[in-house]
């Protein structure tokens, strides 16, 4: 997809450019995660954070019951777990830049600002989608919020995030790229194709690791040689750091000090935000591979949701009653999605012609 985007740059343009240019399902010990970050934002922040994260909770709950119920036909991949990663990169970032990622993506669409009735709309086929009921779970799109999909190839987001940055340095906007991808994915080819790139052009791209300590049914600990997956832009002189995915707080900081070393011209960046999926790979797998107890102690001494809730009650940005009021507006909020997704009309057979690109050749 790289090699695309310079198709459609002038050969000249594209001169100027470069001159610029052991085997256990058990997993290992986690290492000790980076210090807890103080409470450093206002109340409104507090109460924002609070409610982006409880929004995609709810919603993630809400479609996978809609899921058991047969509403939702194919693949679903739920983001519970892991919300702090996408709300505290959001709040480092600008509305402006660009945002694209796996298929685990339906809490990424939330945190751009995605309306839930149309996310949710598309989740269940119907033509009130963002994508007219046609892409589904895996493949949304919203170019308004700057949300250049889910993408449901392993890795896919990487080389097309690079090429995305590759565009925004051509045109000089000081914008840079959001690109998410998970522990599995590290393991693949295209992501250090992507990382060369990026290197020698200095491009304005910040990798986000989510691991989730599992890819698909595979610990990181039986499928990575280095599983310091922050580690691995040394050979191409990427820095990266890690941080506590489960502390959006501690995200937040790391994303904008990663978005300070773009914005300066350094050049792109990889973060490994350490997190947990409470549910399986997908709604098809039941995550036999590692134990019920394993995911209760996590959720019980870990939870994102519940830290920023102590954070926010130990600090007095707000009562108990306030966030049980967050709580019921939140509930309302997917409630009407899903109300709105099952009286949406499914798409009309028409729209199995339209956004379709026929070559010259196909039409033979």
């Amino acid at each position: 997809m790289v090699v695309r985007i310079l198709r459609l740059l002038r050969p000249a343009d594209i001169g100027v450019f470069m001159a610029k240019a052991p085997a256990t399902d058990k997993p290992k010990a986690r290492r000790k995660a980076a210090p807890k970050s103080s409470v450093d934002a206002t109340p409104e922040a507090l109460l924002q954070f609070y409610r982006d994260m409880l929004l995609i909770r709810r919603f993630e709950e809400k479609a996978g019951q809609m899921y058991g119920m047969g509403l939702i036909g194919g693949f679903c991949h739920l983001y519970i777990g892991q919300e702090a990663v996408v709300v505290g990169a959001r709040a480092a970032t600008e509305e402006s830049d660009a945002v694209i990622t796996t298929y685990r993506d339906h809490g990424h669409m939330l945190a751009c600002g995605m309306d839930p009735r149309g996310v949710m709309a598309e989740l269940t086929g119907r033509i009130g989608g963002y994508s007219r009921g046609k892409g589904g779970s895996m493949h949304m799109f919203a170019r308004d919020k700057n949300f250049y999909g889910g993408h449901g190839i392993v890795g896919a987001s990487t080389s097309l995030g690079t090429g995305i940055a590759l565009a925004n340095r051509y045109l000089d906007n000081n914008e840079v790229t959001l690109t998410y991808f998970g522990d599995g994915a590290a393991n693949q080819g295209q992501v250090y194709e992507s990382f060369n790139m990026a290197a020698l052009w200095k491009l304005p791209v910040l990798y986000i690791i989510e691991n989730n300590q599992y890819a698909m049914g595979t610990s990181t600990a039986r499928s990575t040689a280095q599983t310091k997956l922050h580690k691995r832009g040394d050979a191409f002189g990427i820095p990266g750091s890690e941080c506590d995915g489960m502390d959006v707080l501690a995200v937040r900081d790391a994303v904008a000090k990663a978005v300070k070393h773009m914005r300066a011209g350094k050049g792109p960046y990889i973060l490994e935000a350490m997190t947990y999926r409470y549910r399986g790979h997908s709604m098809s797998d039941p995550a036999k591979y590692r134990t019920r107890d394993e995911v209760t102690k996590v959720r019980k001494e870990r939870d994102p949701i519940d830290h920023i809730r102590d954070q926010i009650l130990e600090s007095g940005a707000a009562s108990e009653d306030a966030l049980k009021a967050i709580d019921k507006e939140v509930k309302a909020i997917v409630t009407d999605a899903a109300d709105f997704a099952q009286q949406s009309p499914e798409p009309d057979l028409s729209e199995l012609y339209t956004d379709i690109v026929i070559t010259a050749d196909a039409a033979e």
